[in-house]
């Protein structure tokens, strides 16, 4: 399949519009009119990611995170981001990002129905088109009320996750939750706006975690991975599913630190 055809399916699912003023969402390196046979789906493009893409022969890496953020003056072997671009054009493959166009046409979803939420709303609306306002993370109704300690074993249980820190008296009961995947601590007062007695998202900080506790809503860190991984599968499946004839490799689960 031609890359550029590609393309256009994707922003179908995940258009270039929903993403923020501030991403970089789309074609990071390539030839639109590039033949794709095998799609290697990471979350981040890390130097492993683009060798592991190489060693499966892939014509295209998916990735949720940009490996362009921010300009960049000079494309050589002695930058960091330079090398892993210089890497991807010399082996002839493409890079593509879904992110924030992802977390608002899929990812707020997806999580949201992992833990069983009904009633669910938009945490922050960012836009609105012909299907209605769209927007980042969910806040919803938990099937039943938890602890927060309770709640917090669930969400290692929907995501998969070996280990979660949570803040707040454990003994807190959970009735209403929001959840954001990524790094959302500065969406807390949202959370709390709308009600919610949790916040499940990553990358809290000690200053915010405490905050949030004393203006009267609990906070569980999933880790900025822990739940944004499950665009990996997700995006595979979505491939799978509509394009047969192409050869799907996914990242291996695996988390980036490592706790003693």
């Amino acid at each position: 399949m031609i890359l550029e055809k590609l393309l256009e399916e994707l922003e179908k699912l995940c258009p270039l519009s929903y993403a923020e003023k501030w991403d970089n969402c789309g074609l990071q390196a390539g030839r639109f009119g590039k033949e794709v046979r095998k799609v290697y789906i990471a979350l981040d493009a890390t130097g492993e990611v683009i060798e592991k893409a190489e060693e499966a022969g892939a014509d295209l890496i998916l990735t949720h995170h940009p490996l362009l953020f921010d300009g960049i003056k000079h494309v050589t072997d002695r930058d960091f981001t330079g090398k892993r671009i210089l890497e991807i054009i010399r082996k002839d493959m493409a890079l593509y990002a879904m992110h924030t166009n992802f977390d608002v046409a899929v990812m707020a979803d997806a999580a949201a129905d992992m833990l069983s939420l009904t009633d669910q709303t938009i945490l922050e609306v960012t836009g609105a088109d012909e299907k209605g306002p769209h927007g980042i993370g969910k806040v919803g109704r938990a099937a039943q009320p938890m602890t927060l300690a309770g709640t917090a074993e669930a969400v290692k249980k929907a995501f998969r996750i070996p280990r979660v820190r949570f803040y707040g008296d454990p003994d807190a009961r959970i009735r209403i939750l929001a959840v954001l995947p990524g790094s959302g601590k500065s969406e807390i007062d949202l959370a709390l706006a709308a009600g919610a007695d949790v916040m499940i998202t990553g990358d809290i900080n000690h200053h915010a975690g405490i905050d949030a506790v004393e203006k009267g809503i609990c906070v569980i860190d999933a880790g900025h991975y822990g739940v944004e991984k499950i665009f990996v599968p997700y995006m595979a499946d979505y491939l799978k599913d509509r394009f047969p004839g192409l050869e799907v490799f996914l990242q291996e689960e695996k988390e980036y630190f490592t706790e003693v």
